[in-house]
């Protein structure tokens, strides 16, 4: 991942608040942000998923900030973007199966909790935000790869409401003038993924469970097929939607990739091979309601707009997740 120096100098003289920046992908933003050297770096987080341990590093440094708050609390978000530059907004609760659980909680979460943040980013004149939107967004349709002008239908209130915070933040650029960018992440894994609770992604439960020797579960027959992104392509884009200065490239949704698709069954197979453990087997059981079944970017749009272009593939990114984990055990 490379900037340019009028990039890294775009950095270096701004501030940046991360919402969700104890969260897996928040706390990677964060650290790219200081390794490149960010003037100021506050972070918005009320730890309900994120944990502190993932910012600990960063605490002792001069230019970094914690605010436990919650985006649900408006005055926690315009208290957050005080003073602020720039606003990735990763805090959400994610997971199809939590909000099919418990549908109020992830509406209020994600959809109230979006909207007080493009309030807040209306009132502190923040230049741009960059926010967490989602593949679950293309829903029913089964047209690949996908192409963000062509969505189906919502299977589940995840995707409900990441369909409405991309609508909200289209209204408040045309009626307020906010700018925003909306990326559409696809499957994103690497280091700090939670592998605990009931509602972990499925590359961290398979990394815990080869590291363990136990058999992983495959919901449904495992030929459902994923573009998994690695972290570090998802941070990359981040840091390019805020500062881009390209005009056509404000008030759009982006897919955040790689452009390869493999099988969950493909996916543990490269883990077994990675970790030498060939002998692990599967455990099938039931599909989950609300999965997608097969699901592939077309990355073409993030590529001319933002300059985005995924420097991890998902072998490269398998390898890189499972020596994270390993030397954690």
């Amino acid at each position: 991942m490379e900037l340019n120096q009028i990039q890294k100098n775009k950095i270096a003289n701004s501030a940046f608040l991360v919402t969700g920046g104890a969260g897996f992908i928040g706390s990677n933003i964060v650290e790219f942000l200081l390794k490149t050297g960010a003037g100021k770096v506050r972070v918005l987080d009320n730890l309900s998923t994120g944990f502190r341990k993932n910012i600990q590093e960063f605490e002792s440094r001069k230019e970094f900030e914690f605010i436990e708050g919650d985006i649900r609390n408006l005055q926690h978000c315009l208290q957050a973007c005080e003073g602020m530059d720039f606003v990735s907004h990763q805090a959400a609760l994610g997971s199809v199966p939590r909000s099919i659980d418990d549908p109020v909680t992830t509406n209020d979460v994600n959809i109230g909790g979006h909207l007080n943040m493009l309030i807040a980013c209306r009132d502190r004149k923040i230049k741009c935000m960059a926010y967490a939107a989602s593949s679950s967004t293309y829903g029913d349709s089964i047209e690949l790869p996908k192409k963000e002008d062509r969505i189906g239908k919502p299977l589940s209130p995840y995707a409900v409401t990441k369909l409405v915070n991309e609508l909200y933040a289209d209204v408040f650029f045309k009626t307020y003038g906010v700018k925003t960018i909306g990326l559409r992440y696809f499957n994103v894994f690497g280091p700090r993924q939670n592998p605990y609770g009931a509602y972990a992604a499925v590359v961290p439960l398979f990394m815990e469970s080869v590291l363990n020797g136990t058999s992983p579960f495959i919901n449904g027959d495992g030929m459902q097929t994923r573009d998994f992104t690695y972290v570090e392509n998802a941070v990359f884009a981040n840091i390019l939607a805020m500062i881009t200065e390209n005009p056509e490239s404000i008030n759009q949704v982006y897919n955040i990739a790689v452009g390869e698709q493999i099988s969950l069954n493909q996916l543990l197979e490269k883990i077994k091979e990675i970790s030498g453990r060939q002998n692990i087997k599967a455990v099938y059981r039931e599909a989950r309601k609300g999965d997608v079944r097969n699901s592939l970017a077309d990355i073409s749009k993030a590529t001319n707009l933002l300059g985005y272009k995924p420097s991890v593939n998902v072998t490269n990114g398998i390898k890189l997740t499972y020596e994270f984990w390993k030397s954690r055990i």
